[in-house]
């Protein structure tokens, strides 16, 4: 839902600065590498690096010139830690201390749990709603977009890539996507089928434009940015706003408020931009932490809703 755009905030900021940060900005940290590279980069050096690099690093992706980037990477925070100054940033990003293969450990293990409540919840919503209710083909759609997403973040905070990178914006812009359509299915479709049509064909034209644009003609942070925060506030509010209209009709529709702004309020821990704690724990692994009970909460929410719409529908049924 919401949080997503939060996500995408502090990863559009970060890869605004990616062309250029104060550490790979630094003499010392380019002699270090272009020093490496020819060192260890080529040649015989080069395939005793091949023969040495354990299966799992060749397999995430991670080069000799990655291997030199990293290394020349603690070489400079070295040298700022013992002249007294800040962490810099290598890259629109804190450094990180590597665990096997991945680049970013907690925000890795984060997002793999977020994916695995995501799927416990869903196996739970489908072994607790029968298929006949109304919004079950809508949530279930939904649940796996989730886990498509969340799948391509852990990828993504475990080699960052300009394939892995990408795979993770558009996989988040299609979680806010599928949100704002649920809504609208919830809200409006289920007594208008043709407009939530209408709305999916849109909502899907947007993406496919979205994507292409980016892909094809320019990746630019600023307007993926800016998209995503504008479909990001409209799935916010529509929530929100069906929520509040039906809070007294539909108890469990708290729930759906609670997650809309328990959303909005962690987004604030992405502001809390420090050099990760233990060279491991930042502020948008924290955030990444405390999304797990809220995705939770919103699956039970799903499912009361889909349950309450089955029972009534089967009333109506039996009326007609």
């Amino acid at each position: 839902m919401a949080g997503r755009t939060a996500r995408l905030v502090l990863l559009a900021g970060a890869a605004a600065l990616a062309s250029g940060s104060q550490g790979d900005r630094e003499p010392v940290y380019r002699d270090c590498v272009l020093g490496c590279d020819e060192r260890n980069c080529s040649g015989n050096a080069l395939k005793h690096f091949r023969s040495h690099q354990p299966i799992y690093m060749s397999l995430a992706g991670w080069t000799c010139r990655d291997d030199c980037k990293y290394e020349c990477m603690w070489v400079t925070v070295g040298l700022y830690l013992q002249e007294g100054h800040e962490v810099p940033q290598f890259h629109g990003k804190w450094p990180f201390s590597r665990f096997l293969c991945f680049q970013e450990p907690a925000s890795a293990v984060a997002s793999f749990l977020n994916g695995l409540a995501s799927l416990v919840m869903l196996c739970r919503y489908r072994a607790s709603v029968p298929a006949s209710s109304p919004m079950y083909p809508t949530c279930v759609a939904f649940a796996w977009v989730s886990l498509n997403a969340w799948f391509w973040s852990t990828v993504f905070h475990t080699r960052d890539t300009d394939l892995t990178e990408k795979m993770d914006y558009f996989c988040a812009s299609t979680v806010i996507l599928h949100s704002v359509y649920l809504c609208c299915v919830r809200t409006v479709g289920l007594q208008c089928p043709a407009v939530a049509s209408a709305f999916r064909a849109l909502l899907l034209l947007m993406l496919t434009a979205h994507v292409s644009y980016l892909s094809l003609i320019h990746f630019d942070y600023g307007y993926n940015l800016a998209a995503n925060v504008a479909i990001g506030l409209v799935n916010a509010v529509w929530w929100l706003a069906w929520c509040l209209w039906n809070q007294r009709q539909l108890p469990h529709a708290r729930k759906c408020m609670v997650v809309v702004l328990l959303l909005q309020g962690l987004s604030l821990l992405e502001l809390l931009d420090f050099p990760p704690l233990f060279w491991v724990l930042d502020a948008h692994a924290i955030w990444h932490f405390s999304t797990i009970p809220v995705h939770v909460l919103f699956f039970s929410f799903l499912e009361d809703d889909s349950l309450y719409l089955l029972k009534e529908s089967e009333a109506k049924f039996k009326l007609d």
